[in-house]
């Protein structure tokens, strides 16, 4: 499977949603080498608690059979807090590749539990948070509940 062509994908969500005044993280889900579902983080421009990237991502993916997500990837440009590992774990996707886990990192020992977790430590996803960190600590701290 390319993790890359996936990944960068994720990366486009999280700028979109960098882009409409939202916090920089993005994801994707994939089954059978298809992206089947996007999504950004949207608290901000939603008003909401719990639109993280992977959540929007899986409600735009729609409803599926327990078994289809079995067969699937999530994509993550950070590394998942412990409700959207909540949701992977409750939906047994069984690969989660994340784009890094520098800038947080979420319960990663404990999803590793029920899916495999690969980081590709990648150097945009790094960037991106950074300089989102940098200009709105107050935000990011929101989001990470600190």
């Amino acid at each position: 499977m390319n993790h890359d062509f996936f990944m960068k994908e994720a990366v486009k969500e999280a700028k979109k949603g960098l882009k409409k005044g939202g916090i920089p993280i993005g994801a994707v889900l994939v089954r059978d080498g298809k992206i089947i579902g996007k999504g950004h983080n949207k608290r901000v421009q939603k008003k909401s608690a719990i639109l993280h990237a992977e959540m929007d991502c899986l409600e735009n993916a729609g409803r599926l059979k327990a078994r289809d997500y079995e067969k699937c990837v999530m994509y993550s440009t950070l590394s998942p807090c412990s409700m959207c590992s909540g949701a992977i774990i409750l939906y047994k996707i069984p690969l989660v590749v994340i784009g890094e886990n520098e800038t947080f990192k979420g319960p990663e020992e404990y999803l590793k539990k029920f899916a495999k977790v690969i980081n590709l430590n990648n150097e945009e996803c790094k960037s991106l948070m950074k300089e989102f960190i940098k200009k709105s600590p107050e935000l990011w701290n929101e989001d990470i509940g600190v």
